[in-house]
């Protein structure tokens, strides 16, 4: 049970944790001003001054204060003195409980006196006069000296607030109607250290005529508080620290509910430097027989939930990409998909439909087809050539192996933007032997980043891509367009978009700071530009053109195919940016590039970077 200090009742055998104040503890206690003084244990305390080393009880039937040795009074009766139920003899101001003599009520400029006297007392700390203006100043003194020690004010404040009525205090504490009692009411203002506000409520006393004439309160616990009774204590508890998500998208929105995360974010080690939880803090009154608490009176601190860890994704992209990969795994293909923040190279999405929860995303070898004309692209444009450069695209060509293209016939016309955007696989065959060096597009790839380790966050694993030097001419035909002992995977096709979009390489990461590793070499500014040109064109009047169709803005695509041994059907990729969001799609067995890749990559993209 998470409890300080009490203001309550123990019964006998309950392992409740209520403070008991030891009598023959420390000298002098302080509060408000006010002094606390232990007696001594064969000497006399003045009236009225008595230990503050006992806890308020409650009355329940069975529970007794004990034995108290103060001017030769024997043990009295706790519960009937809480309840009022026995007036045992004794001045007001001794400590006993005094007897209500007369059944005539005060006045009401008297009772106004009595609470204002009695308010006083206890705002300044000065509880032995104040008890001493009740009916039970024992009982008033323990009371009061509990609640400033289990709940800790740093100031009280009371207030009188109306007229006297002729009802008894409406509490659980409040005996039957009785004749000679007025109720008053005030209004308390408790601060505490460390609150924003203090805390405010409208208490109720009522005041009586004493024997001796004297106007004194009607000592009961809802004195105190008007929810404060019987089989009650009050403490200061602690609120539970919230439930939080253990990582959130990068607006703070949680990332539990999307399945392709899921292993991604079990290995995912999160940073140690998240700010922990804290506990709140609340006065309360609880059940003492059960422990369970009954009322929640103030929150002196609201508890706060640890700072969960923020990643880089976004919710919106991340459902947009979880949608499509469902979409066009729905014949049984699997798919992956990745968005970028080009600008950033912060991961946006990441979406995979697979059985056993692989992240193909992330891990997948295979070869990118097609999409890989981007970096071959850009070779031949190092090399010399233009987006204008004639480069006829032939109905074959042989390496000597004999490759064709999708579109059949030839169209000598082309230029090396036309084959771009019908992506013909003999032009850039062709062009490639006769204008590329041996290895060229391993180096022209470190332009892009890959061929190099990436560290997208601590603990998640990623393939970095393999661009090796081809063995023979046919090994780079094959790799010229994207086939051969090429491999890479969503992640790895969409930083290449990303890095056409932006100009220049910037390692995906899911956490923000994470260490970015650096391009091997820079992408040359001109040769960024001519490739943007070439993929808008490829959006706009190439193979990519069904797929882009409605897409405003800044946009460009290349599609990809890539033939696999013994497959019925290649796999379908799509590698496309708008604005700063860059996407890769592969739906493996998925047919032509525009056809699956392509309607899952222009979904997400549709969405667009809103954050």
């Amino acid at each position: 049970m998470d409890q300080d200090h009490t203001v309550g009742a123990e019964q006998d055998g309950d392992d409740e944790d209520v403070l008991l104040y030891d009598r023959h503890g420390d000298g002098g206690r302080e509060f408000g001003g006010g002094e606390y003084l232990d007696g001594d244990d064969d000497g006399e305390e003045p009236a009225g001054r008595r230990s503050a080393g006992r806890a308020l009880k409650v009355g329940l039937a069975g529970v007794t204060l004990g034995l108290l040795a103060v001017g030769g009074l024997g043990a009295y009766n706790l519960v009937s003195a809480i309840g009022g139920g026995s007036h045992a003899a004794g001045p007001p101001g001794t400590g006993s409980q005094a007897s209500r003599a007369s059944t005539v009520p005060p006045s009401a400029d008297q009772a106004a006196a009595a609470e204002q006297a009695f308010l006083s007392d206890w705002a300044k700390g000065d509880l032995a006069g104040a008890g001493a203006l009740t009916d039970a100043p024992d009982t008033a003194i323990d009371a009061l000296t509990a609640f400033g020690q289990s709940v800790h004010p740093s100031a009280l404040a009371f207030v009188p607030s109306g007229p006297p009525s002729g009802s008894p205090v409406p509490s659980p504490a409040a005996s039957p109607a009785a004749a000679g009692l007025l109720t008053l009411g005030f209004k308390a203002t408790v601060s505490f250290d460390g609150a924003a506000t203090p805390w405010t409520y409208d208490g109720r006393l009522s005041v009586e005529r004493g024997d001796d004439g004297r106007a004194l309160v009607h000592w009961v616990p809802s004195v105190i508080h008007p929810l404060f009774g019987p089989g009650a204590a009050m403490t200061i508890r602690s609120l539970p620290v919230p439930a939080a998500a253990a990582v959130t998208d990068r607006q703070g929105r949680p990332l539990g509910t999307f399945p392709s995360l899921a292993p991604l974010l079990a290995t995912l080690q999160t940073p140690g430097s998240s700010a922990p939880g804290a506990p709140g803090r609340a006065v309360v009154i609880t059940d003492v027989a059960g422990g369970t608490t009954t009322h929640q009176l103030f929150v002196i601190s609201q508890p706060a939930a640890a700072q969960p860890t923020r990643l880089t994704l976004d919710a919106d992209v991340q459902a947009a990409a979880e949608a499509a990969v469902t979409q066009q795994s729905s014949g049984g293909n699997p798919a992956s998909l990745v968005a970028v923040e080009p600008s950033t190279g912060n991961i946006l999405a990441v979406a995979n439909a697979s059985a056993g929860g692989f992240n193909a995303a992330f891990l997948a070898n295979i070869a990118p087809g097609s999409t890989m004309k981007v970096i071959t692209a850009a070779a031949l444009l190092e090399a010399g050539d233009q987006p204008q450069t004639a480069v006829p695209c032939r109905a074959t060509t042989n390496s000597p192996k004999a490759w064709h293209n999708d579109e059949p016939g030839d169209h000598l016309g082309y230029t090396l933007a036309d084959d771009f955007a019908q992506s013909c696989n003999t032009a850039f065959i062709d062009e490639s032997r006769a204008k590329l060096a041996p290895g060229a597009l391993g180096r022209t790839a470190q332009q892009f980043g890959l061929g190099q380790p990436w560290s997208t966050g601590p603990g998640v694993s990623n393939f970095d891509a393999k661009i090796p030097d081809p063995t023979n001419s046919d090994d780079a035909a094959a790799e010229a367009i994207g086939q051969g002992e090429i491999q890479a995977n969503a992640l790895t096709m969409a930083s290449v978009a990303a890095t056409v979009e932006s100009g220049g390489f910037r390692q995906p990461i899911l956490l923000a700071g994470q260490p970015q590793a650096k391009a091997g070499q820079s992408l040359p500014g001109s040769v960024a530009q001519q490739l943007r040109s070439m993929m808008a064109g490829a959006a706009a009047d190439g193979t990519a053109q069904s797929a882009m169709s409605g897409l405003t803005g800044r946009v460009g695509a290349k599609t990809g195919t890539a033939q696999v041994d013994g497959a019925p059907a290649p796999n379908s990729w799509f590698v496309a940016y708008r604005g700063n969001l860059a996407v890769a799609a592969v739906v493996q067995g998925g047919g032509y590039g525009a056809a699956a890749a392509g309607q899952a990559a222009a979904h997400v993209l549709a969405v667009g970077n809103g954050g």
